[in-house]
């Protein structure tokens, strides 16, 4: 299955996804020239912007990974467009991970397209069904943060720094809350094909809760904590500071009160 056997119409690009690229690229113009008058407006828009974008992907990967595995129903479907609302449940699918991030700077996952698994022969691709859109999110997270680990922040604004920290951050709590064997999130879709029937079936119905019940254990201070050390450690890694993390998710909270250690120079 190739993409020259799905009508030209399934697989444009989407105008809603061209805007939200639009939205995003004003944004981080105004976030690195220091433009607009509210520098944590722009840095929200930027962020957000840019969340939904990899929004997008994540649900195209997993969408395009199914039509090459044998789904050819997907681009009926409106999946190969990137139109957020074209997903299974555009709450789950964007607004509640958009929400998440505003409540607690946790890049949670959405709901995912829905995918004509009894079309696809294979356990291993069933897996890398699954694992794609988490690898999309690890993939975002490089790029995000390759001007640290390149050493290459001579000349970037520190706005616009703390706001690609606060993305970075996104985008590997995503990657990680993704992969975990949680019924209803990738995690569990990457292990599921290799477990025996009756454990499926057992499972099944604990599936929809299963992102509430990933959001409510991070809620606990003990989970949190351990969570947030392993996304430090790895955002270290990468060349991310606690600073940039920290000033970007102060600043993309434009509507509190800044704090002065984050002064935008």
């Amino acid at each position: 299955m190739t993409t020259a056997t799905v009508p030209r119409g399934d697989r444009r690009i989407s105008p809603v996804f061209l805007g939200i690229v639009a939205v995003t690229a004003v944004a981080g113009w105004a976030t690195w020239t220091d433009f607009a008058e509210v520098p944590g407006l722009a840095v929200f828009l930027f962020v957000t912007g840019a969340w939904l974008v990899s929004l997008c992907l994540h649900e195209y990967a997993h969408a395009r990974t199914a039509l090459h595995g044998g789904d050819i129903t997907i681009g009926a479907k409106g999946y190969l467009t990137l139109n957020p609302l074209k997903y299974t449940h555009a709450l789950l699918s964007v607004v509640l991970p958009v929400l998440f991030v505003i409540l607690g700077g946790i890049g949670l996952p959405g709901g995912a397209v829905f995918i004509e698994r009894h079309r696809i022969r294979g356990r291993w691709k069933h897996s890398l069904i699954s694992a794609a859109g988490p690898l999309t999110n690890v993939l975002f997270a490089l790029v995000c943060t390759a001007p640290f680990w390149l050493d290459a922040l001579d000349g970037v604004p520190s706005t616009f720094r703390y706001a690609l920290g606060f993305l970075a951050l996104l985008q590997v709590t995503a990657a990680i809350l993704n992969f975990l064997p949680v019924p209803g999130l990738d995690g569990y879709g990457v292990v599921e094909p290799w477990l025996s029937h009756k454990v499926r079936r057992q499972v099944e119905p604990f599936a929809p809760f299963g992102l509430l019940f990933v959001f409510a254990l991070l809620w606990v201070p003990e989970v949190n904590g351990v969570f947030f050390d392993l996304v430090d450690a790895l955002l270290r890694a990468l060349g991310v500071g606690d600073l940039e993390t920290y000033c970007g998710y102060d600043l993309f909270r434009f509507w509190r009160e800044a704090n002065p250690l984050c002064e935008v120079r």
